[in-house]
């Protein structure tokens, strides 16, 4: 076969110039050569020896990028005109025909321009990112060049009357019109820029994002074909591969994406949704609209993607059926004369590229659709959640007091509820397209099939409905589901948070009772959701063959003249699973908006007082008078009835829209709060830091020593509310931040509660009156320490929520002479105390030193060397298994399914994907039986098909059960097993694990492994399947498949590897980014008084969009990854397409292949790509959450408490011990092994009835001497005998039932007053009055609704200190053991109610052995 520009056939009209050179169509086709030789060869010279000269700037920093005038439009244009030039390319070689030459002017000039056209964006890509617009001027010649030329030829088209029946006019015409834009668009950069022509060029400036090289999301910035391939991440994703992805290499958000430009674009929808004359503007129509004015116009944009992607998406099945019904046609004209637009579609391979092109435009238009509609969702949970923190900022904390707004509802709204308004966002466009696609595909099927497709059709309608109602029942048992799980959650934190009293009272059992019985009643919902969503999968699987079948029956046996070709059966049958998705995705619901009401009864009344401005003064009473509440109601924090505040002589009560340096208060409330930060940060809380100063609040709260032991001093974290401090401590560093502060007022709440004689007496001569009164500042101190009275400048006793007194130390003294006397014998109690522990030697504390400082050190031993569950909260540890694949963690949770659910899931999933392909094969077999025997009949097709379908359904049925009932089984199991190790854990567990680990594993692990595996399980094994079975049938069909799957089996390989470790960091930023927003949300709803007190809303808010913004970057990072991926899957998919289209038609072009294995392979070839992106995806997402099911094991295997004794039940006295009687024999006490002793050689003997006092400094052993008759910490020499017996040979549940211990820290549990006394349900009502006469908190009790029924919030949050300690004596004082022991269990509470305990100590348990650990003397001498 000879080759030549114009042919070579004797006497070709191709070289005939007798009608001018212009109409020799040979002569023009070469003309439009000339431009794109020109463009070549001007611009390759720029391009490799110009930036190529210069290797430093080959990769040149985004900090240069910008975008011409007319940058999207010209990529837009440039793609049209590629695609029209492939069609021109096309065109040529249908018509050039099977000659004797190749007649290369008919498709040569258009292949230059195609090259031409890559050149011009890669050209101008290049100027555009290096600024450099004057170079732009060899585009400028080009498009004019290529515009004349092409413009010659469409004049010359119609001159010889070729018009548009040819698809040869058409796509010159296309050509002149895309030349001429361009060269319009060229232009308009020439007039923008003025870089020639123009005296002064104007100068533009790259976005101000990209002068901030710390912006690595470049998604805005990038071309469009970027863009739209998401090619910019290719740098991101290796370099992801090579090193941990982090906060640092994520960089900063863009300007448009931050939380404050969404917040404000947010706001100013809301105030012009105000404006508007709405009858309701705070309606939720109202809240909609303001949502949508602001973030609607993106929305458009992605249901305009998504539409497109639809539309698109019907080319595969036509083009299917064209490949199919034309492959037995003669698909090559002989003709030189152009062809026409039909018979240019009828050709099969035309079909296969034509397919190949809609393939990738419509997997790049729903990616994109995709990336908007998230983004969109993103920018509005990041403006939400500012919204909400605003909001925050001026809520009243009375309702937090009361409860009607917790911490954890205000997380919940943050965490869930924003992330379900994401999401929906999210499904908008898809729920906007859905109409489109169901229209178009039902047109198309009644083209294919006519009636019968409606019938199928209306299988599908009518079946909707009842995945409608499946959906709704599964969103009904997802929301049971997360109540329960809510209330078990509730209750494990309370259980983590009061262990230490639950192992001392031996109430394990009670409590572990109670969270079984919530984890049974979610397990209920749990299968409820388990039924429904295998239900879902099955309807999912099921309704599409269903409809197929019923729709081909009908078709093939009521219409026996229809025709069921191949091309008309598996064209159908892509189009029912198209239909089948829109349908099944109708199942969206909002969450609801809940309204919160107050209701409020009056705490304080009558208060009128006057504080001194300059001067101390303190603020005295008993428990429960209303002293802490009087300082919130100056600080504006409690709802005011009647009155008003004064603060400088001025009405200028404190407000949210106070500056920090005006009306700033500095702070202590009773209840220490510390920020998740450093020592020093806590203390110096964002003011300047002044070394001198900071020292000297350091040695007058006596937090040197301190200091010294921590683990890396005042650099050490402190952990969530102070987790890893001592109460002591973390009030010593509340008081510290309220005395480095600069501001004129000092509130302190009770600063003294924690702290021994010698601490308070040193903070309050060197912190109070040296630091604060000399400097003449207003303090405001509430107190119970009387001794301090004297150097107060004004006094002010309360009693009932009224002002008692208030005056001078001496006007009191006048006035009120019995409450002075009253006084004074507490004030010379307490100043014995003081003289008598001076005794005690300052050594003390650093002698016993070392025990913590073992601990800490133990701790950090402990954080390397643990098992996983510490491990995995910390991402560095994961980052040296980034690679691998956790299949021992697979193993556990598919063994912990049985030997009889494994065998089932997996021979089930085999036998219905076996049964799909053998239907699909029967099908093509069926297909081609009916066009080779046209008009027999023979009903063992249709029996058979049906036969296959039945079982095909059955099988769907049986293995979404399986998957479900597998879940259910492994998430009852390893919760069971976890709650019971974690339960009977050794304290010393709970002392060196956060509890905020620990609860991570009953929250999100927990949730992962109900909810979430079984889910990604069943995806992951049908996709695998369904992509081995699409690969398999395609390589059955056409054997010469096999050559190119094993180069696109090499990408997808290399591709999914390096996605799996981007997907997984970034998944696990996105987690952990997460964390903090959550816990500053936490933290805010914690410390609201002390932060509106100090003025630092600002500061607060600042730091909430930090938080806000690097949570939204990871989560634009992991959808961009996501995107980039799936589009890469998508064009391997297409390419598998092409390449089975081809092979296909080569085969059944020489007779080897029927119509219906065309058909067949064709239509698993459509498929592959979803596949392959959900088998990655499947992958990376179960890798994720098998890490949940690692971490689990990992606490599993903590070693429980020895809880057996050597003596049985039956060798115990009933009533032991009876007499209290105490020996103790050489005692040596320590936490771990591996640590030091914290008692050594202790020998003492406690007589029955005696009252023995214990006290000494912070750290001497106190405590661990009070935990050693518990058996809490580990007696590895010496013994304990109480009555005759050594409490190591008991069983620690009998030993523990059976004494009594009041620890310093109150801890109270959510329900009655009645539960919180008595849980075991063993005393009278009787009984209870009595325990709560005894700790002064009958009248209390009396007065509240309900009385013992009365509710306790989370934590006793409806109490103060005071009264929650004083619960807790009552809790004690109910279990009628011989041995009381007391640790320091009077320091919340007030002198004179102190006073009245000593009293009830010496009577009411005179038969008792009462044990008092002290660092107050009061109980100790009252003894």
């Amino acid at each position: 076969m000879t080759l030549a520009f114009c042919g070579t056939e004797n006497n070709s009209a191709a070289y005939k110039v007798n009608h001018g050179v212009l109409n020799n169509g040979c002569f023009v086709d070469a003309l439009n050569v000339v431009p794109h030789v020109f463009l070549l060869f001007i611009t390759f010279p720029i391009l490799f020896i110009g930036w190529g000269s210069q290797s430093s700037k080959v990769h040149i920093h985004h900090s240069t990028w910008l975008h011409f005038p007319g940058h999207n439009l010209r990529w837009i244009l440039t793609f049209i005109l590629l695609f029209v030039l492939v069609c021109e390319i096309a065109e040529g070689i249908v018509s050039d025909g099977f000659s004797d030459s190749r007649h290369l002017h008919l498709y040569m000039p258009p292949g230059m321009a195609f090259l031409a056209a890559i050149t011009s964006i890669v050209y101008y890509h290049n100027i555009e990112t290096s600024n450099f617009p004057k170079l732009l001027i060899a585009l400028l010649f080009y498009w004019t060049l290529a515009f004349i030329t092409k413009t010659i030829k469409f004049v010359k088209f119609c001159d010889n009357k070729i018009g548009p029946p040819q698809l040869r006019f058409c796509l010159t015409g296309l050509l002149v019109l895309l030349y001429g834009m361009l060269l319009l668009v060229e232009i308009n950069v020439i007039r923008v820029r003025r870089y020639v022509f123009f005296k002064k060029p104007k100068e533009v400036k790259p976005p101000e994002d990209l002068q901030d090289l710390g912006v690595r999301f470049l998604q805005p910035f990038v071309n469009l074909l970027s863009k739209g391939t998401y090619w910019w991440m290719n740098t991101f994703i290796r370099t992801a591969h090579k090193k941990p992805i982090d906060l640092k290499a994520i960089g900063k958000l863009p300007i448009a994406m931050r939380a404050l430009t969404n917040y404000m674009l947010l706001n100013e929808a809301f105030k012009t949704q105000k404006n508007t004359d709405t009858p309701n503007p705070q309606g939720s129509k109202s809240i909609w609209c303001a949502l949508c004015h602001a973030f609607g116009r993106p929305l458009v944009l992605s249901s305009t993607f998504r539409i497109l992607a639809d539309v698109l998406g019907f080319a595969g099945p036509l083009c299917v059926s064209g490949i199919v019904h034309h492959k037995e046609a003669a698909n090559i004209t002989s003709s030189l004369f152009p062809v026409g637009i039909l018979k240019f579609l009828a050709n099969a391979y035309v079909l296969a590229v034509l397919l190949f092109f809609a393939l990738l435009l419509q997997r790049t238009f729903l990616q994109a659709s995709y990336y908007v509609a998230i983004e969109t969702g993103i920018n509005l949970r990041g403006a939400i959640q500012t919204k909400i923190y605003n909001k925050i900022m001026r809520l009243s904390t009375s309702n937090m007091s009361m409860g009607e707004m917790t911490s954890g509802q205000i997380c919940n709204l943050v965490a869930i509820d924003t992330n379900q308004l994401m999401w929906f966002f999210f499904l908008c466009p898809n729920l906007w397209a859905m109409p489109v696609q169901i229209i178009v595909g039902v047109l198309l099927l009644y083209y294919l099939l006519g009636i019968s497709a409606l019938i199928g059709a209306a299988v599908i309608i009518v079946l909707a409905p009842v995945q409608y109602f499946v959906a709704t029942k599964l969103s009904q048992a997802q929301r049971s589901t997360l109540e329960y799980s809510n209330e078990r959650l509730k209750k494990t934190n309370e259980l983590l948070r009061g262990i230490k009293l639950l192992k001392l009272y031996a109430w394990e059992h009670i409590f572990h009772s109670s969270v079984e019985e919530t984890r049974q009643k979610e397990m209920t919902s749990l299968r409820a959701f388990a039924l429904y969503t295998s239900i879902s999968i099955f309807m999912n699987a099921a309704i599409p063959i269903a409809a197929v079948l019923i729709t081909f029956i009908v078709h093939a046996h009521v219409f026996k003249n229809a025709d069921f070709s191949p091309s008309v059966a598996f064209a159908s049958l892509s189009l029912f699973h198209i239909l089948v998705t829109p349908l099944f995705l109708l199942s969206n619901s909002l969450g609801e908006t809940h309204k919160i009401g107050t209701t409020l009864s009056s705490t304080l009344s009558s208060i009128d007082i006057r504080i001194p401005q300059g001067q101390l003064t303190m603020i005295v009473g008993q428990v429960g008078c209303g002293k802490s509440s009087l300082l919130l109601g100056i600080l504006g924090e409690m709802q005011k009835v009647s009155g008003n505040v004064t603060w400088n002589s001025k009405p200028e009560p404190p407000s949210l829209t106070h500056s920090v340096s005006v009306g700033s208060v500095a702070y202590a409330s009773q209840k220490p709060w510390l920020l998740n930060a450093t020592v020093e940060e806590n203390i110096t809380f964002e003011s300047p830091f002044n070394k001198q100063r900071y020292n000297a609040v350091i040695d007058a709260c006596s937090l040197q020593p301190d200091i010294d032991i921590l683990p890396h001093g005042d650099q050490t974290q402190i952990g969530e509310r102070g987790i890893n401090l001592s109460g002591g401590q973390r009030q010593r560093i509340s008081v510290a931040r309220a005395l480095y502060q600069q501001t004129n007022v000092v509130f302190l709440d009770d600063p003294f509660s924690a702290l021994d004689i010698h601490l308070s007496d040193h903070l309050m001569q060197e912190g109070i009156l040296n630091m604060l009164r000399d400097d003449k500042r207003t303090v405001v101190l509430v107190t119970h320490k009387l001794q301090y009275l004297p150097h107060a400048d004004w006094i002010i006793a309360m009693k009932d929520g009224t002002i008692q007194r208030e005056g001078t130390l001496k006007d009191i003294q006048k006035s009120e002479t019995e409450l002075f006397e009253h006084w004074k014998t507490l004030m010379n109690r307490q100043d014995q105390e003081l003289e008598k522990a001076s005794v005690l030697d300052r050594k003390t504390l650093q002698s016993t030193v070392y025990s913590r400082e073992a601990l800490l050190q133990d701790d950090e031993e402990d954080e390397d060397e643990t098992p996983e569950s510490d491990d995995e909260d910390n991402l560095s540890s994961v980052f040296h298994q980034r690679a691998k694949m956790p299949w021992r963690a697979c193993g556990k949770y598919l063994s912990s399914a049985g030997f009889l659910l494994l065998p089932l899931l997996v021979l089930s999933q085999l036998l219905k994907h076996s049964v799909m392909v053998s239907t699909d094969f029967w099908l093509a077999h069926w297909t081609w039986s009916a066009i080779a025997f046209r008009g027999a009949k023979n009903c063992s097709y249709e029996q058979i098909f049906t036969i296959l379908c039945g079982l095909g359904i059955i099988l769907c049925l049986i293995t979404s059960i399986a998957v479900e009932w597998t879940g259910l089984k492994v998430a009852k199991k390893l919760h069971c097993l976890l709650l019971n190790k974690i339960i009977l854990a050794p304290m010393r567990f709970f002392e060196t694990t956060p509890l905020g680990s620990i609860l991570n594993r009953f929250s999100a692990d927990c949730n992962t492994i109900d909810q979430h595996i079984p889910a990604t399980l069943e995806c992951l094994s049908r996709s695998t399947l369904l992509c081995l079975s699409a690969l398999a049938v395609i390589s059955y069909v056409t054997p010469m498949f096999l050559i190119a799957l094993v180069p696109l089996a090499v990408i997808c390989y290399f591709i999914q590897k390096y996605f799996r470790v981007a997907s997984r960091d970034l998944q696990q930023l996105d987690d952990s980014t997460q964390l903090p927003l959550l816990s500053h949300f936490s933290e805010t709803v914690e410390g609201l008084t002390t932060i509106r007190a100090f003025r630092y809303e600002s500061r607060f808010k600042q730091k909430l969009l930090e938080y806000t913004d690097a949570n939204n970057i990871a989560s634009l990072f992991l959808t961009a990854a996501n995107r980039w991926l799936e589009v890469r899957m998508e064009y391997i998919g297409a390419c598998v397409v092409l390449i089975a289209a081809v092979t296909s038609i080569t085969d059944s072009l020489s007779h080897k292949l029927s119509s219906g294995l065309v058909g067949l392979g064709l239509t698993y070839a459509l498929m592959v790509s979803n596949y392959l992106n959900w088998m990655v995806r499947n992958l990376a997402d179960m890798e994720l959450q098998l890490g949940a099911v690692k971490r689990f094991n990992s606490l599993i295997k903590t070693e429980a408490e020895k809880y057996e004794g050597l003596l049985s039940p039956a060798q115990i006295p009933q009533n032991w011990p009876d007499q209290g009687e105490i020996q103790i024999q050489n005692l040596c006490v320590r936490y771990d092994s591996t640590l030091k002793p914290v008692l050594k050689h202790v020998n003492a003997h406690i007589s029955p009835g005696q009252k023995i006092g214990i006290c000494g400094r912070t750290g001497s052993g106190k405590s661990s001497f009070s935990l050693a008759f518990f058996r809490m910490v580990d007696t590895f020499e010496g013994r304990i005998i109480i009555d005759g017996i050594d409490i190591a040979k008991l069983p620690l549940q009998t030993l523990r039932s059976r004494l009594s211990i009041i620890l310093q820290d109150p801890i109270l549990f959510s329900g009655t007053i009645r539960f919180n006394l008595d849980p075991e349900k063993k005393c009278s009502d009787s009984m209870l009055w009595e325990a709560l006469e005894i700790a002064q908190l009958k009248h209390v009790v009396k007065a509240l609704p309900g009385g013992l029924d009365a509710s306790i919030t989370e934590g006793g949050e409806n109490f103060s200190q005071g009264q929650r300690q004083l619960f807790c004596l009552a809790r004690a004082f109910v279990r009628k053991t011989s041995i009381f022991i007391m640790d320091e269990a009077t320091a919340s509470i007030d002198m004179a109610t102190e006073n009245i305990l000593q009293k009830v100590v010496m009577t009411a348990f005179a038969d008792r052995t009462v044990v008092t650990i002290a660092v107050s003397f009061g109980l100790v001498f009252a003894i």
